[in-house]
């Protein structure tokens, strides 16, 4: 779960100060955050809010408003408050984060510009700048910044790798972003930004530990990013961790009461943690999702069903049963006595041909493949993870055996929400998903 710190620290001395706030500050208000201090700090935040409202014009107040309602996640009062305060390099820094985390990156690119200008570190106020630059949409623009910042040293910083790998994910090069995120981990165990897309990639993979211990480091250190609490809880409740799934929940609902999705992840977690847990049945799922996972080399054949099976692409037992006894005489030298083989190879572990195909045989009897123009026969061919569904969505496909937007399209809305931990708001981003691109689920 989200670590704490052990020692509290003194919040009414650090908000109540009247020398100018610095890094070290917000670094122990940082730390208060992570301590579960967050309501203190609230009630000082809104003590001296109050007094700036009133006429107070001390821009050392303002500045600890607005870095600590950034830090407890409310980005918009925060740069309401900081826009306030002039000639100020650390005001400028944090308006400028929220003004990112808000979608207002022309704003933002300013206020960087701004702080690098009045105090704040200027190599680090560059490599931010870039980053706003880059969220706008000018990539090359980006990268020319982050050439600027690394001749004066900027190469150096966590930040440079997280925008680098920030640029080579937008090009489309996981891989190379991968390792610059890692990369800047290794220099700051503790980069927020960085964590949160380890642990959004390795969730992408189906590295759902490794996301999940992420995650949590991301969120080490405020503010507490809403998409970060959402993925974790997510991850805990497909792993049937539901205490710690409706921690996150409810913590995302503390920073926005309104946040619609939040909450309907919460009620359907206690909905579902309230229904009878059948170990029996666990066991049976693990003892099956094994098996299928087992290489089809393990298993004695001849030579010519072992290759041709190897042509096909058919790795695991999963991979076998997807196929239909047609999809494999279709194959070249496959013949009956390879399929009786294959047939009885099967049998003896329970398991049949076309166990998983059942899905392309109900597209096929609804007439989706004959009905279709080459244009369309391509696009529900395409793989489902395009969509780019949550990772609640993404399990319930992996769970119906759906790889394809054309076996998405064969089921009803009702035989999704029959999966486990799949309920309405998943059933409602399945069918915005499914829409932009013209398609629709059957029954619709």
């Amino acid at each position: 779960m989200i670590a704490t710190l052990k020692e509290p620290v003194d919040v009414r001395s650090l908000m109540q100060g009247t020398a100018p706030l610095t890094m070290d500050d917000v670094r122990q208000l940082e730390g208060a955050v992570a301590n579960g201090q967050s309501t203190e700090i609230r009630q000082e935040a809104y003590t001296l809010a109050n007094d700036v409202e009133q006429g107070d014009k001390s821009p050392v107040k303002a500045v600890r408003v607005g870095i600590a309602f950034y830090l407890l996640g409310q980005g918009k009062v925060a740069e309401q408050v900081l826009e306030r305060v002039s000639n100020n390099g650390l005001a400028d820094f944090y308006r400028g984060q929220a003004l990112v985390g808000m979608g207002r990156n022309e704003e933002a690119i300013h206020a960087f510009e701004s702080a690098g200008k009045h105090g704040f570190e200027k190599v680090l106020a560059l490599l931010h700048q870039a980053g706003a630059v880059r969220a706008g949409g000018n990539l090359a623009k980006a990268e020319e910044l982050l050439k600027s910042a690394a001749s004066q040293g900027g190469a150096t910083k966590a930040e440079y790798c997280y925008q680098m790998g920030c640029v080579l994910a937008d090009k489309g090069d996981t891989y190379g972003a991968w390792e610059y995120f890692s990369r800047a981990v290794d220099m700051d165990a503790g980069h927020q930004r960085s964590l949160f897309w380890l642990g959004q990639l390795n969730a992408q993979r189906g590295n759902d530990e490794d996301a999940i211990r992420f995650y949590e480091r991301s969120l080490a250190k405020p503010p507490l990013h809403m998409s970060a609490l959402l993925n974790l809880g997510l991850l805990y409740e497909d792993a049937e961790n539901y205490h710690a799934a409706a921690y996150c929940f409810r913590r995302a609902m503390e920073i926005d009461p309104t946040h619609e999705r939040a909450r309907l992840y919460l009620k359907d977690i206690e909905s579902t943690s309230n229904l009878p847990f059948d170990e029996d049945q666990l066991r049976a799922q693990q003892r099956q999702k094994q098996l299928l996972a087992t290489a089809v080399s393990d298993f004695e054949m001849s030579v010519r069903a072992r290759n041709c099976l190897q042509k096909m692409g058919v790795r695991t037992l999963e991979d076998l049963i997807r196929l239909t006894e047609q999809d494999l005489l279709a194959g070249k030298n496959f013949g009956e006595t390879s399929l009786r083989e294959i047939k009885e190879m099967l049998e003896s572990k329970g398991l049949k041909l076309g166990m998983m195909a059942a899905v392309k045989e109900k597209a096929r009897d609804l007439g989706i493949q004959e009905s279709l123009s080459p244009q369309q026969q391509a696009l529900i061919n395409r793989p489902v993870a395009e969509l780019n569904l949550s990772v609640r969505a993404r399990k319930c496909m992996t769970r119906l055996g759906i790889a394809s937007l054309g076996e998405l399209i064969s089921r009803t809305p009702d035989e999704l929400l029959e999966s486990k931990n799949f309920g309405v708001t998943s059933l409602n981003e399945v069918r915005s998903k499914l829409n932009d691109l013209g398609l629709r689920l059957r029954n619709d």
